[in-house]
């Protein structure tokens, strides 16, 4: 044990910076509208393939899709994963590309908005060439209810193809302070379970290890919070692995496609605005309720709520068609 208690908290020695310090150094290093990075991929059918029989989206099959088809709404999170020697990932495994300083390097994915453009012909399809651009668009030092402070990140990666920006896809990131063996979180209890809660459309889910694995292999996402039990429990405060957001905000508009929209791989929504309340995890039952009609919007908008199976909702949604 005390080992892997130095294996799991080594860090360095030198002076921190408060959360203001670390906002301010970070939005000198990336902001003022300068891209992170610029990158060009190839979507390969094999990628788009894996990620739908990950799903259960697709029966098992050897045969990838044709050339131009279309990439659905989310999927697009399997490319452009992050490029990196695992020498250069932080301690709890994540990408540190975007980072701010010591010690707010603990990152968690705490919501977003996607906006697809409209007409099919400039849709993301397998076989096309993308070009992604990274920016830092915030960077604001928070208080937390505890007292603490913490920082939030807002990214956006643009997805151009050769009939112009097919995808903007902008994210906040969370970055707390790292866990030390000064600051272990300490495992919470259990708290006691609840009935789902009902409505008209309604979808389960009860993620699998082999799932969240998957999941983390086709994104080549190295957080260890969705592989790793023993680091979950004895360093981050989680009774086991948790169920990524990018992955459920994937399901998310799934459902809405195969229930606005008969399931059309042409389908796409201008927008989808989410954020992540409460985390959910492996092999624990939760839901999705989706309901269409917003507060004075009509027809046009779509709620997405998910719930646990403890009464918490882990994080909800507005669709926009």
């Amino acid at each position: 044990m005390a080992h892997l208690a130095r294996r799991l908290f080594t860090t360095t020695t030198h002076r921190r910076a408060s959360a203001a310090e670390a906002s301010e150094e970070i939005f000198k290093r990336f902001g003022n509208g300068k891209p992170v990075s610029i990158r060009k991929q190839i979507l390969d059918a094999n990628q788009l393939q894996l990620l739908s029989i990950t799903l259960n989206r697709t029966p098992t099959s050897n045969n990838p899709p044709p050339e131009g088809t279309p990439v659905p709404p989310g999927y697009h999170l399997a490319y452009f994963t992050p490029s990196i020697i695992e020498s250069e990932l932080g301690l709890d495994g994540t990408d540190r590309t975007v980072n701010p300083l010591s010690p707010y390097t603990r990152r968690m994915w705490a919501g977003g908005e996607l906006t697809w453009a409209q007409d099919a012909n400039e849709l993301l399809r397998v076989g096309q060439e993308v070009r992604e651009t990274t920016k830092l668009l915030s960077a604001e030092p928070k208080k937390l209810k505890s007292g603490g402070e913490m920082l939030v990140v807002g990214v956006e990666k643009t997805f151009e193809n050769d009939r112009g920006i097919a995808l903007v896809d902008k994210r906040n990131w969370v970055f707390q302070k790292e866990i030390t063996l000064e600051n272990p979180s300490a495992l919470p209890a259990k708290p006691g379970e609840k009935a789902l809660p009902s409505g008209h459309h309604t979808r389960d889910f009860c993620q699998s290890d082999v799932t969240l694995f998957r999941f983390s292999a086709l994104t080549f996402n190295g957080h260890k919070i969705h592989f790793s039990p023993e680091w979950c429990r004895e360093v981050e405060g989680h009774r086991t692995c948790v169920v990524h957001g990018p992955l459920n905000l994937i399901n998310m508009l799934d459902f809405w496609r195969d229930t606005a929209k008969g399931g059309s791989s042409e389908a796409a929504p201008k927008s989808i605005a989410y954020r992540a309340i409460s985390p959910l995890y492996m092999g624990e039952p939760y839901r999705i309720l989706l309901a269409q009609g917003g507060q004075g919007s009509g027809s046009s908008e779509w709620n997405a709520d998910i719930w646990d199976s403890f009464g918490k909702q882990s994080m909800k949604g507005t669709i926009k068609e």
